[in-house]
């Protein structure tokens, strides 16, 4: 499903958020949420909509970059049209779930993974995709950061990328000490963040004090209004079943494992080599009963 329209008017808002007035903040909620409303109203209405004035409205146009309300109002319209044509996977299922019980929990909660991931195949980004899995291979030194239950899925990608990349580090806050920034600024940082609702206050500061050193920032998170997307170079949103900790880990399991194959496919000869010598260095560290042969190919 092409929303190329949409996204540019979604990363405008992201980069912009900080930047924007109170007022214009609430009329950015409204285009990213509801954009319908901006699609078939005045700039006038959607001031009366959003009690604030038809002049903040075109200065909120003008703070994105567009030459006003009807330029906006055009890409949205035309990212509807082509939305409209199809109903995604998640809207499917809701239009015929049930609630859970104790017969049919198990059916229910595969058939919400499965909506869930077909419409993260559908809104996949390739173009933002092909981006963080450079960044990904061009950083000398990655950190990834996820605290409380977003740790569990960031220390499963800080493993998978030390094994096929190395020079990969699990930040586990106040405990950790983080002085690498200070005394190895030279080289290429990137941060790798994981932060949904609610937001832990130790990931925003880590992701806005590190960009403040020079890192580049890769968000993993629900939206362009996310704390963490503000100060983030690359953002991957992932949309999931709420709440996220107990529901959502599917999706973003995929969505990370994506990322991580991305690495293994446009790297291919050295993950290869990489892996086979993480092997002979884990078999002389480690004993294994009854182990097969591994096969690292990644085809």
């Amino acid at each position: 499903m092409d929303q190329d329209q949409h996204q540019h008017v979604k990363e405008r808002i992201r980069k912009q958020y900080g930047h924007l007035t109170a007022s214009q903040k609430i009329i950015s909620k409204i285009a990213l949420e509801k954009p319908s409303l901006l699609a078939i109203h005045t700039a006038k209405k959607i001031a009366e909509l959003t009690n604030t004035s038809e002049a903040t409205v075109i200065r909120f146009c003008y703070a994105l970059g567009y030459s006003g309300y009807t330029e906006l109002q055009e890409e949205i319209k035309k990212s509807l049209l082509i939305g409209d044509q199809r109903k995604g996977p998640i809207q499917k299922y809701r239009d015929t779930e049930a609630a859970l019980t104790r017969d049919n929990y198990a059916h229910q909660v595969i058939e919400t993974d499965i909506a869930y991931l077909q419409q993260s195949l559908q809104q996949i980004d390739y173009g933002l995709l092909h981006q963080a899995v450079q960044s990904i291979m061009a950083a000398h030194r990655i950190v990834v950061v996820g605290f409380r239950w977003c740790h569990i899925p960031a220390k499963w990608l800080f493993s998978a990328l030390n094994a096929i990349k190395g020079n990969t580090h699990l930040y586990t806050g106040a405990v950790d000490n983080a002085d690498y920034f200070l005394t190895e600024r030279e080289q290429e940082w990137l941060v790798i963040a994981l932060s949904f609702p609610r937001h832990p206050s130790e990931t925003v500061a880590m992701v806005h004090s590190t960009k403040a050193l020079g890192a580049k920032v890769l968000a993993i998170t629900e939206g362009e209004l996310s704390p963490i997307s503000q100060a983030a170079d690359l953002l991957l949103k992932i949309t999931t079943p709420q709440p996220v900790a107990t529901s959502g880990m599917p999706t973003l399991f995929s969505v990370l494992n994506v990322l991580v194959k991305g690495v293994m496919v446009h790297d291919a000869a050295r993950v290869q080599q990489r892996l086979q010598h993480y092997d002979e260095i884990s078999s002389k560290l480690y004993s294994f009963v009854g182990e097969e042969e591994e096969d690292f190919s990644i085809y």
